[in-house]
């Protein structure tokens, strides 16, 4: 599946921040059947608007996949995303505990249930922490960006 691109500098900054969690998902093969696959969630302060999922293990080949870390909040707490990424909450009423992603690509589409409390906890306490929610604005390097537009 292809890597989405993000805002990011081109240049690299010496105070640049980031942090990463390894955890165990599920890839959902069917109602009852899926398969355990560890994904790394990392942030960067320097590319502030998104997060990236990246594959592990077994299914490393499925690449990174960057999108919104607005997102990726928002889903936690009801149906979220209308493009390749699509998030849904928790649902205990119907057994799930897990916060469930989709993510739809040229080659196909993945399903994949990750430990929610894992995921809410890490960004409260790392990923806002670097750059607080509603702050990602004054986080990004306008100039750079711009320029990299007209070059």
């Amino acid at each position: 599946m292809p890597a989405h691109h993000s805002l990011s500098s081109p240049q690299p900054h010496p105070e640049v921040t980031s942090t990463d969690v390894v955890l165990d998902a599920q890839i959902v093969l069917g109602e009852h059947r899926s398969v355990d696959n560890p994904v790394r969630l990392t942030y960067r302060s320097d590319d502030p608007l998104a997060v990236a999922l990246e594959f592990l293990g077994p299914a490393a080949g499925a690449g990174t996949w960057q999108f919104s870390r607005d997102l990726l909040w928002e889903g936690l707490q009801k149906p979220s995303g209308l493009g390749d990424v699509r998030i849904w909450p928790p649902c205990p009423c119907h057994g799930r505990t897990a916060l469930r992603v989709m993510l739809l690509g040229d080659d196909g589409s993945v399903l994949l249930d990750l430990p929610s409390r894992q995921v809410r906890r890490w960004l409260r306490r790392e990923s806002f922490t670097l750059v607080p929610p509603g702050t990602e604005g004054s986080a990004i390097d306008w100039d750079a960006e711009l320029t990299g537009l007209a070059g």
